[in-house]
């Protein structure tokens, strides 16, 4: 088989929007959202590789940003679609993004939810770039107690906030997961970006992007992402009260609770 990203479709409206979830999740988790939003829209709901039935070939991995916009560039001629806007939560805005940053004159609006890939995280790269912190993390999959037990060494001095280590702990409870983390992680390493150089991508016509973060949010923290946002000619930010597990239900009850909001 292979490589392909299996989506599905909601809404039959004028105007195109092509959905990537976040890690963990399905193209199903955009439905709070999808329904607060209305009528008016054909959104195409990804779902990432290692989700859902989307298929990387080993060949393919790790996946390249050149491989991902092959991919992604067929499935427009294949559907006919000559411009889009992008939405994505977390993990998912690294498909978003290499997706604008390919074909920026296509996109005509960008919502960001927590997203990923902005900046440089000191876990995740210590993790995924030198290959022999991979096979520490290839290991944790069968084994996870050291690892677990590193984490929670780092809270102990404070080194990392608790509520992260309980998001890592929640993520590492099963096998299953683990390999996802691990096969997402390593994965999608290449999938980075020169903030300067998207900037100036998104800056060009300008393309609208929104971005809606969570206050409270350890995995994804807003401030990190303020030196970009605000090199946006286009760009705007609402700051929720919320975390990163329940940022997708706020934004949703922000979209009802603001009907000039959309996409």
């Amino acid at each position: 088989m292979p490589s392909r990203l299996h989506y599905h479709v909601y809404g039959t409206g004028p105007r195109v929007v092509l959905a990537f979830h976040g890690y963990g999740q399905s193209q199903a988790h955009w439905r709070a959202v999808l329904d607060a939003l209305g009528d008016g829209l054909t959104v195409y709901a990804f779902d990432l590789f290692y989700h859902g039935r989307s298929h990387l070939l080993k060949a393919d991995a790790p996946l390249r940003k050149q491989r991902l916009a092959e991919m992604l560039h067929d499935f427009l001629q294949q559907e006919g679609i000559h411009e889009f806007s992008l939405l994505a939560f977390s993990m998912g805005a690294k498909f978003a993004l290499t997706a604008a940053e390919q074909f920026p004159e296509q996109v005509k609006n960008i919502w960001l939810i927590a997203p990923d890939g902005l900046q440089r995280q000191f876990w995740y790269a210590l993790a995924t770039y030198p290959p022999w912190m991979r096979g520490v993390l290839g290991r944790a999959v069968l084994k996870p107690e050291n690892l677990l037990r590193f984490l929670g060494r780092l809270e102990k001095h404070r080194v990392v906030p608790s509520r992260l280590v309980r998001f890592a702990e929640w993520q590492l409870d099963s096998r299953e997961k683990r390999l996802r983390v691990y096969r997402s992680w390593v994965g999608f390493r290449q999938l980075t970006f020169d903030l300067g150089q998207l900037a100036a991508v998104l800056n060009r016509r300008p393309i609208p992007v929104t971005f809606f973060l969570g206050r409270h949010d350890v995995v994804i923290p807003h401030a990190g992402l303020q030196r970009f946002t605000k090199a946006l000619r286009a760009g705007r930010t609402l700051l929720l009260e919320a975390g990163h597990g329940g940022l997708l239900h706020n934004v949703a009850a922000y979209l009802r609770q603001h009907p000039e909001v959309r996409l």
